[in-house]
């Protein structure tokens, strides 16, 4: 009797469960845009493979490979990835979505926004691209998607939000990079280069850096605004590098504490130390230091000018200088304020030139 019971009981529960709406089931809006935009867009997604020389414990030069991931971006084989990825490789290799393998030619690259181009010569029925939208206006909190091909088996995708966008980091070349994004979208090893997107189906950015005292990701990733990708990518093929504005001057931050002990009549700008003869900054009359100082623990050259303003707008650090600066092109002219060392104010105007290649912002 107690058996026909249980039967009659798994019975009833298995034609209850029948009964179900199928739609319970059924995935949700948020897991069909996922699986959409992965489905249309992975496939534009590459592996890049770089091949470095260096040497080995005997001194011995042997090749190292590393991985990383890139974005189709043009039907014509432009593929966008990050600078620390193919950053001094000897040979480049792209993976395609379909397993197809070519060898890429270096177009350019700025290590000073991480970001670099690359092509290769491939059918344009193999190439999906991916397209680039708008990160002015994102939002802490919209949903984002990182896909990566980190080691060439196949994509992979994660998701997540904007967990803060205005965050500032400091690219391989030594520049602050501006309105960085934020995201909990891991961001594993080999994934550096890879698109993050929106839930439209744009590129909003390019995946760069995780936070992490492991070297895994912990919910802390960094991507290179799409804004910024734009305005350098044109750039990069067009010249091969991205002409940065200059002033021809090596700047140092003016703390409160050094200017008191200086007995000086401003307490925050950049300082500048020195002066690149016939620079931008020389040309217009700027006075660079002329002697050493000890402040506490520290020697410093002091006598330059002191930069506290860029055409009305403050400068507290050489940080707030290079920020500033970074909106203009070369060849844009000027106004800075400035403190001369003895206490007068003055306003100089400079006409910007452009970076030299090889030189480390500072």
């Amino acid at each position: 009797m107690r058996g026909k019971i249980l039967w009659a009981w798994i019975l009833w529960v298995f034609l209850a469960m029948s009964a179900v709406p199928s739609t319970v089931w059924s995935l949700t809006d948020d897991e069909k845009n996922n699986i959409e935009l992965y489905e249309r867009l992975s496939r534009g997604v590459v592996n890049i493979t770089s091949t470095v020389l260096e040497r080995d414990f005997f001194l011995n030069i042997v090749p190292r490979q590393g991985a990383g991931s890139g974005s189709v971006i043009d039907d014509r084989g432009y593929i966008l990835t990050n600078h620390h990825v193919i950053e001094d490789a000897r040979k480049l290799e792209v993976t395609l979505f379909s397993g197809k393998k070519y060898p890429a030619k270096f177009i350019g690259s700025d290590p000073n926004s991480d970001i670099a181009v690359l092509k290769i010569d491939a059918p344009k029925k193999d190439l999906t691209v991916i397209p680039m939208g708008s990160s002015k206006d994102l939002k802490v909190g919209q949903k984002v998607l990182a896909i990566g091909n980190p080691f060439g088996l196949g994509q992979t995708l994660t998701t997540g939000v904007v967990s803060s966008v205005g965050r500032t980091l400091r690219a391989p070349g030594g520049a602050l990079v501006e309105d960085v994004i934020q995201t909990d979208a891991s961001i594993n090893p080999g994934n550096s280069g890879g698109p993050l997107i929106d839930s439209s189906g744009y590129m909003i950015g390019v995946n760069t850096a995780i936070f992490s005292p492991t070297g895994a990701s912990v919910g802390i990733g960094f991507a290179i605004p799409i804004d910024t990708v734009k305005e350098v990518v044109k750039e990069l093929i067009d010249k091969g590098s991205y002409g940065y504005p200059w002033i021809g001057a090596t700047l140092m931050t003016l703390f409160p504490d050094f200017a008191e002990a200086l007995q000086l009549k401003v307490s925050k700008g950049a300082m500048i130390v020195e002066l690149v003869p016939g620079g931008p900054a020389d040309k217009a009359g700027l006075r660079g230091g002329k002697t050493r100082a000890q402040v506490g623990n520290y020697i410093i050259i002091v006598g330059g000018d002191i930069i506290v303003g860029i055409d009305g707008k403050p400068v507290e650090s050489t940080e707030d200088f290079m920020r500033i600066l970074r909106r203009y092109r070369p060849g844009d002219r000027v106004t800075l304020d400035v403190v001369h060392w003895e206490g007068s104010r003055d306003r100089v105007s400079v006409v910007l030139g452009e970076r030299p290649q090889g030189y480390r912002m500072r």
